[in-house]
């Protein structure tokens, strides 16, 4: 098994595409599955039945990752469930805006970097214990704009080179404890924020012509394309690998 046989995963931003592709892969690895979700209860529900059809048990929890005391009893409320933590995957954020930085005011910079940035920063402190127990695994989704930054993209770029700054430390701190830390950078995908974006306007078919063209591999990504990158680097299989992050882009940041 790449996975303990017993206690649980906890992916944040579980309603979300990415996050409820990492909880299937999760669930087929064997694992039982615990999750956050910020408001989207139709998809946490579908989310669950697809943990439960795969044979293991699920756990929803509705939860604002800033709110630091609902968060810790959040992890409290899992552990009690399902067992003890081994995983814990950030795949949570808000929706991101393409703006320039010009448009973008310093009260909407704070409040995405709030949620995402500090959001995840209380998430990984509370759940540190957890996983000194377990000697678990952190896996952090990140973008490939801390690598190559693109135009109007500085509220994904600016919190998630502050998350990668935090799972490094995490890495050089808590490897004595057994726990690892890794990211996986996310390239443009067709889904999650994609078809937002698209509703919006601030993708069209231009841009993403353009943006394939850009790729070494042609092609836009898949939620699932981040699921298998994310379980690797969770897995056993990665045992010797922590502190890293691995872009799952197509090329792009290359």
């Amino acid at each position: 098994m790449d996975f303990p046989t017993n206690g649980c995963a906890l992916v944040a931003g579980g309603s979300g595409g990415i996050g409820r592709a990492v909880i299937r892969r999760l669930a087929e690895q064997g694992s039982d599955v615990a999750f956050t979700y910020r408001g989207n209860k139709d998809s946490a529900e579908e989310a669950l039945r697809e943990v439960s059809a795969r044979g293991q048990a699920g756990y929803a929890i509705k939860v604002a990752l800033e709110d630091d005391k609902s968060v810790a009893e959040s992890i409290g409320h899992a552990v009690g469930a399902l067992g003890p933590l081994h995983t814990l995957v950030y795949a949570a954020g808000p929706y991101i805006d393409m703006r320039y930085i010009s448009q973008v005011t310093p009260d909407k910079f704070r409040s995405v970097m709030n949620q995402d940035a500090i959001g995840c920063y209380g998430l990984i402190h509370a759940a540190l214990p957890r996983l000194r127990e377990t000697k678990g695994a952190i896996v952090v989704v990140g973008t490939p704009a801390i690598r190559r930054y693109a135009t109007r993209d500085i509220l994904s770029a600016a919190p998630k080179a502050a998350v990668e700054s935090v799972m490094k430390g995490v890495a050089a701190e808590e490897g004595r404890f057994g726990i690892r830390a890794n990211m996986v950078g996310v390239g443009l995908l067709t889904d999650g924020m994609f078809h937002r974006l698209m509703e919006t306007g601030d993708f069209d078919e231009k841009y993403l012509e353009a943006a394939r063209r850009n790729l070494a591999l042609k092609r836009l990504g898949t939620a699932e394309d981040i699921a298998e990158a994310v379980l690797f680097l969770a897995s056993s299989r990665a045992r010797w690998i922590t502190g890293q992050t691995l872009m799952v882009d197509g090329g792009y940041a290359l």
